[in-house]
């Protein structure tokens, strides 16, 4: 009875209680102990007198009925209660497309689908596609008019997206039939989703001019714990193994970062995890995942040989997603909407998820850049997301709490037996990309930086046998940490440290380092874990220290770039810009000073003499 109109319910009821004394001789609201009329008494009267007697009651009453109505009613209220006494055009239902053609419905069906995997377009375009369908096929019945195909179209396409987003429309259509199927790991790094995405913040690349980079990360399905996210210019193969060597191993507590960031002061079971790695003394409060299956998308870099060699050698298994099904991989595709919403619009440089939702000269902001944004996006994951209670890590029993990532991953540590063993030094040095170098007598140089140590004095200058390789020495690096490589040597791994590490800015921005550090107890309180939170969206949205706006071209910008780059710092390391925003260079009394200045004695350049230099050759 549920849905429908409530006059057709009362209507029902009125009968019922009418039906019911034809049957039993009294009605249902009848009191207790009460004894049938004589003309419904059924030890005197027969069911056909009955409802004879119940017609002519009504029509007296003003309502006339004739006696097989009442028979009819008395047959479908005895075969199906109260239901059957609603009147059928009542609880008729319609066709979803109404009255219209089987053949003119099948043709804007095959319209709509054939908008799936095209440009976005007017429904005015799928109703002339609509009727050159119907021509095709030889149609001959009545076409239409367009009102009613306007009808039809919103009946058809209700949330299919045809006329919006082409992504969001691709994004539907390759949503699974039915009932979604759903995984439900009982353990930390039993599921692992990994992807990557454009980030919607311009940085300054490594030329000085603004540009996009790329996210990749990757996300636990049991606890929602990101392990490692980093930003590339463009994600290669190399990249996502080293992001999967980032997961496997601690996160070391950068310097300027606050204590309340330290994973000796969060819920995480410290003292237990530091028995098996006593590298976790000094890291960040971001729990180590060890995957066991990992899902990818079809993606050139998740397919790689790389990626799928370093699966392999740490014994990880594999499991792409279907094509086109962005549901399958839901978790890591909602976490980039969280990057989106809650870290990267407060970031200096924020140029939408659109163009439609983009600001007017962007470019002209202090930008960050890539590797000042990755500090800021590494912190943001251990003092944000994994302090902040998800939906989707509710207590099944208590629903009306939820979990924040780390509490869940305690809880399941200690359920289900779960130990982390994170990789060792060497092992994590393997996964690093590969280079050959010489050892020359400066060192080592690598992306046009040098990199030099006292424990290379044995291989300078010598070669390293590997006769494949030119007798040069293997090399690998970290690309998201340029402060030091890694030599192979004889007797083991060498690290070497960036020569201008203590002149330049160090990895993961300059500006970490000037941080003060508070003292905090065991325990970091939730004001504490806030007032970072808030400090480091403070700190960027602000951006870096503003530069003037500049007038020289794209090319004459990245020579320039490259010039600032190769000149130290003075003082050794820049100044820090202040939290309430950017500094401002104090035009006036830079131009004041100018004009105090004296001026530089003119020395005249000499003409050339092609003679007089033939002479002095004699």
């Amino acid at each position: 009875m549920e849905g429908l109109p409530a006059a057709a319910v009362e209507a029902a009821s009125w009968w019922e209680s009418h039906i019911a004394e034809v049957v039993y001789g009294l009605r249902p609201d009848a009191p207790a102990g009460s004894r049938p009329r004589p003309q419904y008494d059924p030890e005197r009267t027969s069911l056909t007198e009955r409802e004879k007697t119940k017609a002519a009651e009504l029509s007296a009453a003003g309502r006339p009925v004739p006696a097989s109505t009442v028979k009819h009613r008395r047959q479908r209220w005895e075969a199906h209660g109260l239901a059957g006494l609603v009147d059928r055009r009542v609880a008729r239902r319609m066709r979803p497309a109404g009255r219209a053609d089987d053949r003119v419905v099948e043709a804007m069906r095959q319209a709509i689908g054939e908008a799936t995997g095209a440009s976005s377009r007017t429904v005015g375009f799928v109703i002339w596609r609509t009727r050159e369908i119907l021509a095709e096929a030889g149609y001959d019945g009545p076409v239409p008019s367009d009102r009613t195909f306007y009808r039809l179209f919103g009946t058809l396409s209700h949330g299919r997206h045809v006329t919006g987003s082409a992504s969001t429309r691709r994004s539907l259509a390759g949503r699974p039939e039915g009932m979604f199927g759903s995984l439900q790991p009982a353990a930390p790094g039993e599921v692992v989703q990994v992807d990557s995405t454009p980030l919607d913040v311009l940085v300054l690349l490594d030329d000085g001019v603004p540009g996009r980079v790329e996210l990749t990360g990757m996300i636990d399905m049991a606890t929602r714990v990101v392990p490692a996210a980093v930003l590339r210019p463009s994600t290669k193969s190399v990249d996502v193994s080293v992001l999967l060597a980032r997961a496997l191993t601690p996160e070391p507590v950068r310097p300027g970062w606050p204590e309340a960031l330290k994973m000796a002061h969060s819920v995480l079971p410290y003292e237990r995890l530091l028995a098996i790695d006593e590298r976790l003394e000094q890291a960040a409060a971001r729990p180590v995942i060890v995957p066991d299956t990992v899902v990818i998308d079809h993606g050139s870099v998740f397919v790689s040989a790389a990626f799928r060699s370093a699966c392999r050698h740490l014994g990880i298994s594999i499991q792409p997603a279907h094509l086109g099904s962005g549901a399958e991989k839901g978790h890591i595709e909602r976490y980039f909407g969280s990057v989106g919403s809650l870290f990267a619009q407060f970031a200096s440089g924020y140029a939408g998820r659109s163009p439609d939702r983009r600001g007017r000269h962007v470019e002209d902001q202090p930008l960050w850049s890539m590797a000042e944004l990755q500090e800021l996006l590494d912190e943001w994951l251990v003092a944000f997301w994994l302090n902040r209670p998800h939906d989707g890590l509710r207590d099944p029993e208590h629903p009306g709490r939820a979990f924040t990532p780390n509490e869940k991953y305690a809880a399941l540590v200690e359920a289900a037996g779960y130990v982390p063993v994170a990789l060792g030094p060497d092992d994590y040095i393997e996964l690093l990309p590969v280079s050959w170098r010489t050892v020359n007598a400066y060192g080592i140089k690598l992306a046009r930086r040098s990199y030099d140590s006292e424990d290379l004095n044995p291989l300078r200058l010598q070669p390293s046998g590997v006769r494949e390789k030119k007798n040069l020495w293997e090399v690998r690096h970290d690309p998201y940490d340029i402060s030091r490589v890694h030599v192979r040597g004889p007797d083991g791994w060498i690290t070497v440290f960036w020569k201008y590490l203590d002149r330049a800015p160090v990895p993961f921005g300059e500006l970490a380092w000037d941080h003060a550090r508070r003292g905090l107890g065991r325990e970091a309180t939730e004001e504490q874990i806030a007032d970072t939170v808030a400090t480091l969206l403070r700190r960027a949205n602000a951006g870096p220290e503003r530069r003037e706006k500049p007038t020289m071209s794209n090319r004459d910008r990245r020579v320039a770039a490259r010039t600032r780059a190769a000149t130290p710092p003075a003082g050794g390391k820049r100044d820090q810009p202040a939290s309430g925003g950017p500094a401002q260079p104090d035009a006036t009394a830079e131009q004041a000073a100018e004009k105090d200045a004296p001026l530089a004695k003119v020395i005249p350049m000499p003409i050339f003499d092609p003679f007089a230099e033939a002479d002095k050759r004699w």
